[in-house]
């Protein structure tokens, strides 16, 4: 059951040159905030392939905006949805900066902390990070496959008498003859 945010449809339903959907929501900088944003976003997700992943990176992106920023001083932090391109969704958690860049991994291997950003690295298409004035914004996306139509054949929103697939079976290529016949 979905709350106050919108259902998405995650399939192949956008024309082209439709900009990118992006939703914000500014949290207070406290551990209790982290649920709620993980909550929002996985409102959003709903139906979305990559729901689970972006779900984790959030909570982990969330929590390092409070653990390692003034946000988690009496501050805030905004978490960003969108859908740049079918097939497309990302994350992003911006903050209120600090004094280290967000690294993959621990400097050191013994260290408790530091793998958070490595598993997002590891779970996601890619993930970066860019300063905010006078914050930084970190953020994940997330790709799958879409359908996409062969030239010639229908495209997006036109009807066809069978599903399409990523290749079609007059798609691929003639197998190779058979060496041993």
């Amino acid at each position: 059951m979905t709350g106050a945010y919108p259902v998405l449809h995650w399939g192949s339903s956008r024309s082209a040159g439709q900009s990118p959907r992006t939703w914000t929501r500014t949290f207070r900088g406290t551990p209790a905030s982290v649920p709620r944003a993980r909550r929002f976003v996985g409102e959003l997700l709903v139906g979305c392939p990559a729901r689970e992943v972006l779900l984790m990176c959030v909570s982990e992106l969330c929590a390092n905006a409070i653990a390692h920023t003034p946000s988690g001083d009496g501050g805030v932090f905004i978490v960003e949805i969108s859908c740049p391109r079918d097939g497309v969704a990302r994350v992003a958690v911006t903050d209120e900066g600090g004094p280290s860049v967000p690294a993959a991994g621990p400097s050191d291997l013994m260290a408790e902390g530091g793998r958070g950003l490595a598993l997002v690295a590891a779970c996601t298409t890619r993930w970066g990070y860019a300063e905010a004035y006078p914050g930084r914004t970190v953020w994940a996306e997330a790709c799958w496959p879409v359908p996409v139509p062969s030239p010639g054949r229908d495209g997006p929103g036109q009807s066809s008498r069978r599903p399409r697939s990523l290749i079609q079976p007059d798609d691929r290529p003639p197998a190779p003859p058979d060496p041993a016949a």
